[in-house]
């Protein structure tokens, strides 16, 4: 559709958008950052600022590190545990015996058989 509004996205009382308005940027250097896969970010910081060890890559999302030969490893995660699986860890099959045995005789009182 041609035409329409000429100041479409711009709010009322916007002036022109440049250096004299914001002031001016302050000095910046860009660090590389590798990861494991071999993905490169480039990201730009402030001449004073101090630099992190690590960054997480946008692309993977793993951590990257400033050496490319020795990008940080992968981080080791944890499976799902089911509720299940964390009751296995705490009782043997022969507590879980005990226990099934103890609520089923409780069960036959309480119903009076």
């Amino acid at each position: 559709m041609a035409g329409g509004n000429a100041i479409r996205g711009t709010r009322v009382g916007a002036g022109p958008i440049g250096e004299a308005e914001r002031g001016e940027a302050a000095p910046r250097r860009r660090i590389p950052f590798w990861c494991a896969n071999g993905h490169d970010t480039r990201v730009a910081f402030a001449s004073e600022a101090d630099v992190p060890e690590l960054w997480d890559c946008p692309r993977c999302g793993l951590p990257a590190g400033q050496d490319q030969q020795n990008p940080p490893p992968a981080p080791r995660t944890e499976p799902y545990k089911t509720h299940l699986a964390y009751v296995r860890e705490r009782r043997s099959d022969a507590d879980g015996d005990a226990l099934l045995e103890e609520a089923l005789t409780r069960l036959h009182r309480r119903r009076g058989a």
